[in-house]
């Protein structure tokens, strides 16, 4: 009866952020790592990761997460582009966790570690401390502390021996990007905007360890991990399996088909131009205007954001800042020479991102392409008209 109001007492600590860390766990307790399958939206695409904290004898099953972030949170856009929005962890009781993602038809995968009594309860005090209101936040980076790191961070901390985390048959290193690309269709705007704000710091291959940024690899790793000279996981159950649903892609809508369209379009009015031998100056001004413009939002990323992968981003081979700086210049009838010279080098940077892309130093939206060729021959035009006035 005593231990029963201990747990009480624990629960209503948690719920008011006065976390008890005296709490002792019985044998019966049990800690598993649930793995959440991928969601419908875009950040829900690469799927979730927690702890389970399971122990009969007190009636408590409880899920820690580290997914969660506060909408209320002062200038919360702002701080999300600059990269200094923190995550939260959350504690949940695992019935409303798992009604939550049955609802939302998302798989739950869990695997219950094969800990000693002691690792259990280092494991959850760690757990419980880091519940602590002034613990609670931290600092998210997609790649290198998110739900899913935290998981495989936590375990290495409190288990010893250590765990030694072996590649799973067949296991070959991918890309950072491609890594990406395995939750998000290439061919989609999530995927499009993704590639775009990202740079080829990316484009380098994840060590295996890297991998587990993801909760797809935290739960193939810790599948084949150890921990002295026994599996770090004791069984794998799937507790619930998500439904098929049909699929919501729609390729007249993508990025590869509407930008196939608007390529189409420069091309006819560039053709158009040709054969009347003019020039159509509110095309150039739009698209010297956009491209800029975007150019100026991926400098921004780099440079005025704490974000980790947007630097050494080399779409701005192809939207560049200082396009801004010449659509005056295009209003005009006649242009200044360095006009034509600037047109050369535009081209020129086109065949460098063609060469980037070839030799995999970042690979590009897949959407770009017809986009990037309609930009080559619009620009070639230019070179030779104004070669003509």
């Amino acid at each position: 009866m005593k231990q029963k109001i201990t747990f009480f007492l624990l629960i209503i600590s948690i719920n008011f952020g006065v976390v008890c860390q005296n709490l002792q766990l019985s044998q019966f307790a049990e800690i598993s790592v649930l793995t959440v399958g991928p969601g419908a939206s875009l950040n829900d695409a690469f799927g979730h990761s927690g702890f389970r904290v399971k122990d009969s004898m007190f009636k408590m099953d409880m899920v820690f997460g580290y997914g969660q972030y506060d909408f209320d949170t002062p200038n919360f856009y702002l701080k999300f582009a600059q990269g200094k929005l923190n995550y939260l962890m959350s504690v949940h009781e695992f019935q409303d966790f798992y009604d939550s993602y049955v609802y939302y038809n998302r798989s739950i995968d869990e695997q219950v570690l094969n800990l000693s009594l002691e690792q259990k309860q280092e494991l959850f005090n760690q757990l419980v401390t880091n519940y602590q209101p002034e613990n609670r936040a931290y600092l998210y980076d997609f790649f290198y502390d998110n739900c899913a790191t935290r998981i495989r961070d936590m375990v290495e901390d409190s288990s010893k021996p250590q765990v030694t985390f072996n590649n799973p048959k067949g296991f070959e290193p991918k890309t950072f990007r491609a890594l990406i690309h395995e939750h998000v269709n290439r061919n989609s705007w999530g995927s499009f905007g993704i590639d775009i704000a990202l740079g080829s710091i990316i484009d380098r291959k994840a060590t295996p360890y890297e991998h587990m940024f993801l909760p797809k690899y935290i739960h193939e790793f810790f599948a084949n991990a150890t921990i002295g000279n026994q599996p770090l996981v004791r069984s794998s159950s799937n507790i619930y399996q998500s439904k098929a649903t049909k699929s919501s892609a729609n390729f007249i809508f993508s990025p590869l088909m509407v930008f196939g369209i608007i390529a189409a379009f420069i091309l006819f009015i560039t053709y158009s131009d040709y054969k009347k031998q003019t020039r159509s100056k509110w095309l150039d001004v739009t698209l010297f205007s956009i491209t800029g413009m975007i150019g100026v939002l991926v400098l921004l990323l780099w440079f005025a954001t704490d974000h980790t992968a947007t630097a050494y981003n080399y779409n701005l081979l192809w939207a560049f800042p200082l396009n801004l700086l010449i659509v005056a210049q295009l209003l005009k009838n006649e242009v200044k020479n360095w006009v034509k010279r600037y047109l050369k080098l535009l081209i020129i940077m086109l065949a460098l991102l063609t060469l980037h892309w070839v030799m995999g130093t970042q690979v590009f939206a897949i959407g770009l392409l017809p986009l990037l060729m309609a930009l080559a021959v619009r620009y070639v035009y230019l070179v030779g008209f104004f070669k003509t006035v």
